[in-house]
């Protein structure tokens, strides 16, 4: 079982690179036979080649977000991260509080990672900023 100093010493690195639209670097902490889920995709992306994919768009439309861990907890295999982001829309930063879960095959990559919080005051918010454009 992963200690919450190791899942704190991992999301140190990993959380960063969500920033800055480097898809291929944040990329680099999944396994090749990744399963990735948040709101977007509910069904999910399967393989990092998927995964490049979706990150490609993703990370280009939120270059400037901003992820950290509000908590560690430990789990099998991994450990479920608490997380804070701040979203910038037009002049405005958003803050949403959501969790998702991480776990990891023996190599040290995440194999499955699923991403959960509730994104209403987002879509609205990039609603009206691009009606107001």
């Amino acid at each position: 079982m992963m200690t919450k100093e190791e899942a704190k010493e991992f999301a140190s690195r990993w959380l960063p690179a969500w920033t800055g639209n480097e898809p291929e670097k944040l990329a680099d902490f999944y396994s090749d036979d990744v399963l990735y889920l948040d709101p977007v995709i509910p069904d999910g992306v399967r393989g990092k080649d998927q995964l490049i994919s979706y990150f490609r768009k993703l990370l280009a439309q939120n270059p400037d977000w901003v992820w950290t861990q509000i908590e560690p907890i430990p789990m099998e295999g991994g450990f479920l991260n608490k997380w804070l982001a701040k979203i910038p829309v037009g002049d405005k930063v958003l803050e949403f509080v959501g969790v998702c879960f991480v776990q990891f095959d023996d190599a040290g990559k995440i194999k499955r990672n699923e991403v959960y919080f509730d994104r209403t005051d987002l879509v609205s918010a990039i609603y009206n900023y691009k009606n107001s454009q």
